[in-house]
């Protein structure tokens, strides 16, 4: 066993956890483990579950020193039928077992479908290879002896932690044998799609102002980069010619010798004024009669107004014209226009994209410079790969016409899901031949003075200790498990829909699911209409509390127990004026019949919550030691930065604190999230030395250009290594420190396999800049040819609109509100609904945050007129000289008026029906 192996089995641990059940290779073992070890997991399993043993055998396996016994594990894993698990540990490779997920995602989807309506014993003779022969056998007795939906029940725990890579489809292929109708929910590639868009799904609930930190999603979380010191982005400085350090110029270099280039160096190294270096050298060596024009895009619009500021200034005065191009701005001046009149253009992806694909813009020939911030994000979907797919495609097509210059800059390039450094090169590989980068250029020849700008922060882990009792959480969860009870009662079928698990309240499991049963709620049918309208909202009304009630126990297990009241309290205030019907009342009822018991849990001093302590204690220790300290606090959620906000100010023994907050702009169809005004407000107030610790969420990631501080506390808060680099890259000044602050064990974990990725990233840069020029070139050509191979492979049919009339039903009350028939397309993507019908169906009240945007001056909002129903169904506008209501598809179901199947879209580009154009002549003046 050599200590790579050790280290190795360490790093992918989660792996061997999540399948792994230690007890059925035990027998295998007992050369290296004594009885009482072997007891201790098999309680542990009989306890705990399987996961904690596997855990538990871990950690006595990694003790072992005798020589031999890593073959002896590998082999019983053999001799035991995981197969799988077997093959990934001998090549360290689980990349088979990764793909593995999305399947395990699909099936916990369809738990509730699969115990009702699947009989284990009939489909086990099928599944036997896919499992081990003990679980097969334990199948068989629960079925016998509990009945068929315990035994389901242990399938799908069984399928779950299976490690063969045809479990999917021969799962498929048993529920098509048996002819079950549930081998056609059973969609492997709906499932993935699925996944893939669930966030974006998610978008057309009324959703809470909770979010849960899950995954990164790069269109929606990842702000673009300004990496530039404020030092060297002054106003003074601006105004004068730029003075890079040599570490800059050794940035600079390949990009100014016109080769596509990767730029990848620590945040707070001065990536912004890089890219001003190479584009004041791209546009002054053109040839007399000819002119460069450059293109820098930002991801989101505080970045982009961020970066539009800082090459005015630069390039203004040298005679360059730059504009900026965001949604906000492109319905005032044509795209085309502001591209043709100006030298640089600042803009958000998404508008090239939309460009690209309408014609406005014909090829990407008009530019001779593209630059991507935070170019990472060229993957998948994402609008940077829409634009180089369309590079490329010119490129690999034969086209005459130049294509623009390349340059991408990021802190970090990422491994994506690479375990060793052969596929982390190959994952750099790829994303270099998706911009077409022949080069990636970090520093290495001036690594000294970048150490004396960049300071890399000491990081800690603390583990902390969560509440040993929890009365807040006892009361709520009883107030959601009666919830659960009414949503059984009022109708059978709901039952299925609520299996809820001991120990799932306050999680994010729960938020998933519950976001489930209200779409499921959403679409669901009865012959009599009446009833079904009756139950539908019910339903509607059930799911919604239930969320609040879980966002309220996820705020107390890392705040204070009275921020998660308060929260409950806003929202049962906010319900009294809004449709207050019987069900309402009964639920508002029922919580304030717990309210006293519940502030006086608040009240009693023994609740306080532990990771708070602990808070206090970095805080007085470090302000202490330095009282000039500046700190950055992340957290997940913009609940939590309002609470601890609360809990600084409220908290006499931090009185030198003065605390600032930051977070995104939210959504617009929200009243959350701070204006890009207060956001530069507040980091103005950080940097003039106003304030003295920044609470953050996400926003702070990357992008936004914030002052040096000398403390970054991430509490309960980590994602992946490229997130990692960029939160820790925010503790910019000498001697700064990186605390990461949780009560769960895996999260500390997860952060240590970030380092090792980091320091695997950074071993597969050196190795590939060590290639031949030439070699790399036709690495990545080879790339692109292969992918553009697959791309044209792919079929892509175009959807044929539905020409029959639908309906469109609230999607809380299912009460009429227009048909599809009357729905009119203003401005490509707006939706309002001619005829005088639909103004009977809607109220109106004055919108909270009136304001124009393209054209468009938001008035009111309008609401479902059905008595206590009220359910927000968009905005009423001023376009042009009309007054009109725009509508939001998710706050509606569509019905089939033929076969009366419903439908919920949360997207307007996903219903394809026929779209008829708004003519201002169907208005009455």
């Amino acid at each position: 066993m050599t200590a790579e192996q050790r280290r190795n089995l360490l790093v992918f641990r989660d792996y061997v956890r999540k399948i792994l059940d230690p007890t059925y290779i035990l027998g295998y073992m007992a050369p290296w483990f004594r009885e009482d070890k072997m007891q201790h997991i098999q309680a542990e399993k009989n306890n705990r579950g399987p996961m904690e043993a596997a855990s538990l055998f871990l950690e006595f396996l990694l003790e072992l020193q005798e020589e031999g016994w890593f073959r002896g594990f590998l082999d019983a894993l053999n001799q035991a039928g995981y197969s799988g698990l077997y093959e990934a540990i001998e090549s360290w490779d689980f990349q088979k077992i990764e793909k593995l997920e999305v399947y395990r995602t699909l099936l916990r989807r369809l738990q509730p479908e699969f115990k009702a309506r699947i009989i284990p014993l009939e489909i086990l003779p099928e599944l036997s290879e896919c499992l081990i022969s003990q679980e097969c056998e334990e199948i068989r007795q629960i079925c016998f002896n509990r009945g068929m939906i315990a035994g389901a029940e242990k399938l799908v725990e069984c399928l779950l932690r299976s490690d063969k890579e045809n479990w999917p489809k021969t799962l498929k292929l048993a529920l098509e044998k048996e002819q079950n109708n549930l081998s056609e929910m059973w969609s492997v590639e709906k499932g993935e799609k699925d996944i893939e868009t669930e966030d974006l799904e998610n978008d057309g609930m009324e959703t809470s102002e909770i979010r849960i930190f899950c995954q990164e999603d790069p269109e929606y979380q990842n702000l673009s980069q300004n990496s530039c010191a404020p030092s060297e982005v002054s106003q003074t400085n601006l105004y004068s010619p730029l003075k890079p350090r040599n570490y800059q110029l050794e940035l600079a270099l390949p990009a100014k010798e016109g080769k596509n280039t990767i730029i990848c160096a620590p945040t707070g190294c001065g990536k912004t004024l890089v890219s001003l270096l190479i584009c004041e050298h791209h546009l002054n060596n053109f040839p007399q009669g000819r002119k460069g024009k450059v293109a820098f895009f930002a991801n989101h619009v505080p970045v982009y107004e961020q970066q539009k500021s800082v090459f005015l200034r630069h390039f203004e005065r040298l005679g360059y014209s730059v504009a900026g191009i965001s949604g906000a701005t492109a319905g005032n001046v044509p795209v085309e226009q502001t591209i043709e009149n100006n030298d640089i253009i600042i803009l958000t992806p998404q508008i090239l994209v939309n460009n690209l694909k309408n014609g406005t813009i014909p090829s990407l020939s008009v530019f001779t410079l593209m630059i991507f911030d935070e170019c990472h994000n060229t993957s998948k979907h994402h609008p940077y790969n829409m634009i180089m797919f369309n590079y490329l495609d010119q490129k690999l097509g034969g086209s005459s016409d130049p294509l623009p210059q390349v340059v991408g800059l990021t802190a970090s390039v990422g491994v994506g899901d690479a375990k060793t450094t052969n596929e982390a090169m190959s994952y750099i590989c790829k994303l270099c031949a998706a911009l077409d980068a022949t080069v990636i250029a970090t520093v290495r020849d001036n690594l000294e003075e970048l150490e004396q700008v960049v300071y890399k922060p000491h990081k800690i882990s603390r583990k902390v200790e969560s509440r040993t009792t929890n009365k807040f959480k006892c009361i709520v969860s009883q107030l959601m498990r009666d919830i659960e009870c009414l949503a059984r009662n009022i109708c059978a079928e709901f039952g299925n829909l609520f299996q809820t698990q001991n120990g799932e309240f306050g999680t994010q499991k729960y938020e998933q699911r519950i976001v489930g049963v209200h779409k499921a709620g959403m679409v669901f049918r009865l012959p009599d209409k009446e009833k079904e309208s009756r139950l539908c909202k019910a339903l509607f009304l059930y799911t919604s509390y239930l969320r609040k009630y879980n966002d309220a126990l996820i705020i107390s297990e890392d705040a204070q127990m009275k921020d998660a009241l308060d929260y409950l309290k806003d929202f049962f205030n906010n319900v009294r004026t809004a449709g207050f019907d019987e069900t309402e009342q009964d639920l508002t009822r029922r919580f304030e019949e717990k309210l006293e018991e519940l502030e006086s849990v608040c009240r009693d001093p023994s609740n306080e919550n532990p990771k708070l302590n602990d808070l206090y204690l970095i805080l007085q220790e470090e302000y202490h030691l330095n009282p000039e300290t500046r700190t950055i606090l992340f957290v997940k959620t913009r609940a939590l930065v309002d609470a601890l906000k609360k809990w600084i100010e409220e908290n006499s023994a931090l009185s030198f604190l003065k605390p600032g907050i930051l977070t995104g702009r939210g959504k617009t169809s929200q009243n959350t999230g701070m204006t890009l005004p207060a956001q530069k407000c507040v980091l103005d107030a950080f940097r003039t030395n106003g304030d003295n610790i920044l609470i953050v969420t996400s926003v702070a990631d990357e992008g936004i250009d914030i002052a040096q501080c000398n403390l970054v506390i991430l509490y309960e808060y980590v994602g992946n290594v490229i997130r990692m680099i960029q939160t820790r890259g925010r503790g910019r000044a000498r001697g700064s420190k990186c605390y990461l602050l949780t009560s769960n064990a895996d999260v500390i974990e997860k952060e240590n396999i970030n380092m090792y990725k980091e320091r695997m990233m950074n071993d597969s840069i050196s190795r590939l800049q060590t290639w031949d020029e030439v070699e790399f070139e036709k690495t990545v050509h080879s790339i692109q040819i292969h992918d553009k191979f697959i791309r044209d492979s792919q079929p892509k049919p175009k959807p044929v609109p539905d020409k029959e009339n639908k309906k469109l039903l609230c999607g809380k009350c299912k009460t009429l509100a227009c048909y599809t028939a009357d729905v009119r397309v203003v401005e490509a993507c707006h939706y309002t609904v001619v005829g005088d019908d639909f103004k009977e169906r809607f109220v109106s009240k004055q919108h909270p945050n009136p304001k124009s945007y393209g054209g468009f001056e938001k008035k009111a909002k309008i609401f479902c007129a059905k008595q206590n129903c009220s359910h927000d169904w968009g905005i009423h506008v001023k376009y042009k000289e009309f007054e009109i209501p725009v509508i939001k598809i998710e706050s509606f179901v569509v019905e089939d008026i033929a076969t009366g199947v419903q439908t919920r879209y949360s997207k307007w580009k996903d219903f394809h029906f026929e779209k008829i154009q708004f003519d201002a002549t169907e208005i009455p003046k």
